[in-house]
């Protein structure tokens, strides 16, 4: 009899990005997690840049869990307090706590096919005219926050790479592009680097 497997969901964007990067890098990177990421052309310059991502977002998520509590227990076991953040990592922070946040109501949207991932990482809107009126609003605001959020994460994952530099954004933009395409559910819009909007035919 096969054991069963109790998994935890993961808590936000961050963490379920990090899973599903984290189990594409080597080998099946070109599988892209058990079917080819959308849009993303395999090679050395491409696996290096996700690595090189998915070593800053492990330090971002250390960072994330500190700021959780005042306080944290050191390798040695000794209690301490945590260190008042510099300007860009609370930064950073901040947008990740309120990516986590909103996730459910993008969620929502997304399944309701009114909002869609984007070749550049962030999140459109799709069919407005099918938005309900007390939604309009919220909507514009839920959709300018993700993107306000998605854009100071990318632009951390590039200010704190050294081997990265400004020029080497719209790579980042790409990267991340593709991660959400591949982890999206079945049925949710996405676009594709051919500019084209698809629905999501599997989550494979």
């Amino acid at each position: 009899m096969m054991p069963i497997m109790h998994l935890q969901p993961a808590n936000s964007f961050f963490e379920k990005a990090t899973k599903a990067l984290t189990s594409c890098i080597s080998l099946t990177i070109f599988m892209g997690c058990g079917g080819p990421l959308v849009g993303v052309t395999v090679v050395d310059e491409r696996t290096a840049l996700e690595n090189q991502v998915l070593g800053t977002y492990q330090e971002l998520n250390q960072e994330v869990m500190l700021v959780a509590s005042v306080r944290y227990i050191d390798p040695k076991g000794k209690l301490k307090q945590t260190a008042e953040l510099p300007p860009g990592k609370k930064e950073v922070v901040r947008a990740l706590q309120r990516i986590s946040f909103n996730k459910d109501d993008l969620n929502r949207f997304k399944a309701l096919g009114l909002v869609g991932e984007n070749m550049e990482g962030g999140v459109s809107p799709l069919s407005p005219e099918k938005v309900v009126d007390s939604d309009k609003a919220f909507l514009d605001n839920l959709l300018k926050e993700e993107n306000e959020d998605r854009v100071v994460v990318m632009n951390r994952v590039v200010e704190t790479n050294e081997t990265l530099t400004p020029q080497d954004l719209p790579k980042v933009h790409k990267m991340f592009a593709a991660l959400n395409r591949d982890k999206a559910s079945k049925g949710e819009w996405i676009q594709l680097e051919t500019q084209r909007w698809v629905q999501k035919e599997s989550t494979k």
